[in-house]
């Protein structure tokens, strides 16, 4: 009976996999699926009908499985399980004694032959395929196609004692200075010592997602330390002062923000901190915290009571509303800390809009403040990017203009501020786009500090349509070139590629092509005939195949074979379309805002590429108002005054699994130097993604940037799953990790507290749009006390 059985549900398998087999093969797709189905049918059948030849059918499908498999994806572990574990687990069950006791095979002239004096003759070629297959696996297990290894050569330079315009054992910004690069000259915890760290302290913000909460947090933190405290802000914009010794609370500031459902984010990445160059006796606040809010005011407090400073705009406050076209509560706001220009004792701060709502959006100007009084200095309008002097009371900026929702760096010494652009919304229709917005969408733009004029850009992606963002902090350094040392500017982008530009001219420094791209845009549309790609790239290496599909098992897979057929797609920069478009590397990023840690010593990039498609699919606005793909406000992805709306969805799985394969997310090292990606290992496992705690090292996305320090040791805290790691900078080992309560998609950061210690900061607080477990935790790890 249980042989019967077991051909009834291997027949009914066979039938579902026939049917999406036959639907794959009219789309172009695979055979394989169809001929596996009907060995899954001829295998149920004869089984139902008690026949041994059912082992046999079985071994043949399990040894064309393995070549084909293998003729697919080589000795890929993570590529090898789905395609094979359903039809293994099938043939260990048919080698059971209770399913193959009853079985019987033709004898003499067509007389049934007793099972048992043919069992092994029987049983041997699906034991031996089972075997064979076990071996694949085996091989497969131990190797990894997709690791690099490599090492960065040593190299050797002298830092000043105040390299990045601070003393060492300071962070004084979101990147630690100016410069963006996320170093830390710090080496008291090296490659030899990572592995004893420990914590020693941690504080509990007491801003929790709350259940009454209209947005999800996100709690993207880098907290800032100034002498001996620490500057943080929460994601409802509470401003924090710590000991930086010890972690106890110094004092709070809560703007109250009010709830607004019409936010895109409710989030902070970090506060900033403006030092005033020589300071009256008794004057107010000489030492300030700056806190860009939700509800788009900028806030001065003083960075020792936390008191709003009384002296900069209304009571301590400049309404970043004021000028802006279309004022709706919810759809301006900031959650980036402003950069801070003490020399010349400027805030400068950008902002973001909700995304694809309207094309009658609030402008993404960029505005220059007076750090000490509030007053506007300068206002750089990238669609009137020639005035730039003080905008009339009377007057707006330009709307729907492309904005800086990123960090900005800054260098005084040549005058200078870099700002990461947005792209011009909405993302997936550019219709309607102005030359000033075609210029300076999705690029770099450089502003002389003073006055704001426009000093040079450099675009990273020709008439955006993927959302493809500049999303993070640029990294300036001295690059040492054949010709000496270069003034460089380091830009990571969503798309891949690492742009190496000399921030003088935004000239490139390493080699910068053109590629042609995908045409085909949707009515009233164009797309551009090719797109710049750098010599330093961490694209996928080819366009996505059938072959590169994935599912927890063969069924899941196969469907997303067919999903994939299903769609548009030509490579990158596939225009969007009515039909569904697969955009790979997808609007999550292989960058996002966490960006990319250089060394200036090593002139050396560490970096977390990820690797997620999404679908995006127009949908015609036959009413103006109608939603077509949100439920109320906002209004996301609606485009009200578009021809389209756009569905756009993570690529995935009827289980929710990616679609594509893994590894998902690295950790990378690339030499400034040559331009090549020295070394790359996949990252994270999927232990806290999975129904089953499984640690498997499959590679996750990490969302939140990386510190890396003179020590030789890296830091990252922001992958899927919880946990805080090192690494060796040279080579990508893993030297050391330790277990987080929470998600920690944030970028750690490293200090030197007043007792000498060097200890490393990691906040793990959640991400809501990741759906990692919430939390509020601030922790300091340091090595044991007395070594």
């Amino acid at each position: 009976m249980v042989a019967v059985i077991s051909g009834y549900i291997i027949t009914a398998l066979g039938i579902a996999l026939g049917v999406g087999g036959v639907w794959l093969i009219v789309l172009g797709g695979s055979w394989y699926y169809a001929l596996c189905a009907a060995g899954f049918l001829a295998t149920g059948l004869l089984l139902a009908a008690r026949r041994s030849l059912s082992l046999w059918v079985h071994a043949a499908v399990v040894l064309g499985t393995m070549v084909w498999a293998l003729w697919e994806v080589g000795f890929d572990w993570w590529q090898l399980a789905p395609r094979g574990a359903v039809i293994v687990v099938i043939g260990l069950w048919l080698l059971l004694p209770w399913v193959t006791r009853p079985l019987t095979q033709a004898g003499p002239q067509g007389r049934p032959a007793s099972w048992p004096a043919s069992r092994k003759a029987a049983a041997a070629p699906l034991a031996v395929a089972i075997l064979a297959a076990g071996a694949v696996a085996l091989v497969a297990v131990m190797s990894d196609p997709h690791d690099r290894e490599g090492r960065i050569p040593e190299r050797t330079a002298a830092l000043s004692d105040g390299y990045g315009g601070q003393p060492a054992g300071d962070w004084r910004a979101y990147g630690r200075s100016a410069f963006g690069d996320r170093y830390s000259p710090l080496d008291q915890i090296n490659r030899e010592n990572v592995h004893r760290l420990e914590p020693i302290w941690t504080y509990h913000t007491d801003d929790v997602r709350r259940p009454d909460d209209p947005l999800e947090t996100t709690y993207e933190v880098t907290p800032l330390k100034i002498d001996d405290t620490l500057y943080l802000c929460t994601p409802h914009n509470h401003v924090i002062a710590l000991n930086a010794e010890t972690g106890e609370e110094r004092w709070r500031f809560d703007p109250h923000v009010p709830d607004e459902t019409n936010r895109q984010h409710l989030t902070c990445r970090g506060v900033s901190y403006h030092e005033s160059a020589s300071p009256a006796e008794g004057a107010l606040c000489p030492r300030r915290i700056f806190m860009p809010t939700a509800d788009a005011r900028l806030i001065a407090l003083d960075a020792r009571t936390g008191r709003p400073c009384p002296g900069f705009g209304e009571e301590g406050t400049v309404d970043l509303w004021r000028n802006m076209p279309h004022h709706k509560e919810g759809f301006y706001y900031s959650t980036s800390p402003p950069a801070v220009a003490d020399g010349l004792g400027l805030v400068i701060v950008g902002g973001a809009v909700n995304d694809n709502v309207s094309t009658n959006e609030p402008s993404g100007v960029i505005r220059a403040y007076d750090a000490e009084t509030g007053a506007l200095v300068w206002n750089w309008d990238s669609g009137n990017p020639d005035e730039t002097a003080p905008i009339a009371p009377n007057r707006t900026y330009t709307e729907n203009s492309p904005n800086s929702w990123s960090i900005l760096s800054v260098d005084e010494a040549l005058g200078m501020v870099y700002v990461p652009m947005g792209n011009h919304p909405p993302d997936q229709w550019g219709g309607n786009r102005s030359p000033q917005a075609e210029r300076f969408s999705s690029s770099v733009v450089a502003l002389d500090l003073a006055t704001g004029q426009l000093r040079w850009v450099f675009q990273t992606v020709h008439h955006d349509l993927w959302d493809m963002d500049v999303p993070a902090q640029p990294s300036l350094l001295e690059l040492v070139t054949p010709q000496g040392p270069r003034p460089a500017i380091v830009v990571p982008t969503k798309q891949g590629d690492i742009y190496v530009l000399d921030r003088r001219t935004g000239e490139p420094i390493l080699p910068v092509g053109e590629q042609p791209a995908p045409q085909g845009a949707a009515a009233g549309d164009h797309a551009a005939p090719t797109q710049p790609v750098s010599s330093l790239t961490f694209r996928p290496p080819r366009p996505l195949e059938g072959r590169d599909m994935w599912g927890a098992t063969l069924f899941d897979q196969l469907v997303c074979r067919i999903r994939f057929r299903s769609l548009r797609y030509e490579g990158m920069y596939t225009p969007p379309s009515e039909q569904g478009t697969l955009v790979h590397p997808g609007n999550f990023g292989v960058f996002n805002w966490g960006g990319v840690a250089v060394d200036p010593v090593r002139q050396m990039v560490f970096a977390t590429p990820a690797y997620l498609p999404f679908v995006s699919r127009l949908i015609p606005r036959e009413n103006a108002t109608k939603n077509y793909v949100s439920n109320g406000e906002p209004g996301l992805n609606e485009n009200y005054g578009a021809p389209f709306a756009v569905d756009l969805h993570p690529f995935v799985s009827p289980l929710g699994l990616p679609c594509t394969a893994p590894p998902w997310g690295y950790v990378a090292g690339a030499d400034l130097m040559t331009g090549d990606v020295v070394w790359q290992h996949r990252n994270g496992t999927v232990r806290d993604q999975a129904p089953v705690p499984l640690p498997f090292k499959m590679g996750v996305p990490d969302l939140g940037g990386p510190v890396m320090t003179a020590g030789g040791v890296a830091f990252i805290s922001g992958t899927l799953d919880y946990f805080v790691r090192g690494y060796d900078v040279a080579t990508g080992e893993q030297l050391w990790e330790s277990r987080l309560p929470a998600g920690g998609q944030a970028t750690p950061m490293t200090y030197r507290a007043p007792s000498g210690r060097q200890i490393l900061l990691v906040v793990a607080g959640g991400h809501g749009s990741l759906g990692t477990k919430a939390g509020d935790a601030v922790i300091a790890y340091a090595l044991p006390e007395g070594g």
